[in-house]
């Protein structure tokens, strides 16, 4: 195999970050239902976590418990996985958001479709200014 499959095999992590990522923003820009949106969002944001952990790893590294018998230890760095910790309660809450906002429309429209949402609202518009 040659220096850039290795490279490639030697960081995975971020090739499956960098994968997913695509996914998601495919995900987002083709579909116009609204509840494909938020899982394109979600499939997204899971991308960020597996980038900023991997970020945070060192290969031989231990667990960030300091040793008196072993110095010389090499330590994983844990801020970025308390930082996503916190991320993933924000997004949580960010998707119960979108999700009851989604709800809200289809009571109001009657669809969660993007393109039929906006078609309604300009015939709305229409309407209203043509009176």
């Amino acid at each position: 195999m040659g220096e850039i499959g290795s490279r490639i095999i030697q960081n995975y992590p971020y090739v499956f970050a960098l994968a997913l990522f695509i996914i998601g923003i495919y995900t987002i820009l083709t579909n116009s239902n609204l509840f494909k949106k938020v899982i394109g969002i979600n499939i997204m944001e899971g991308s960020i976590y597996v980038f900023f952990i991997a970020a945070g790893n060192i290969r031989g590294g231990v667990a960030p418990i300091l040793d008196m018998g072993e110095p010389g230890l090499v330590y994983v760095n844990p801020l970025p996985q308390a930082l996503m910790l916190t991320g993933i309660v924000v997004s949580v809450s960010v998707t119960a958001f979108s999700l009851a906002l989604i709800m809200k429309l289809y009571r109001f429209y009657g669809t969660v479709d993007a393109r039929e949402i906006m078609r309604i609202r300009s015939e709305v518009r229409a309407s209203a200014g043509g009176n």
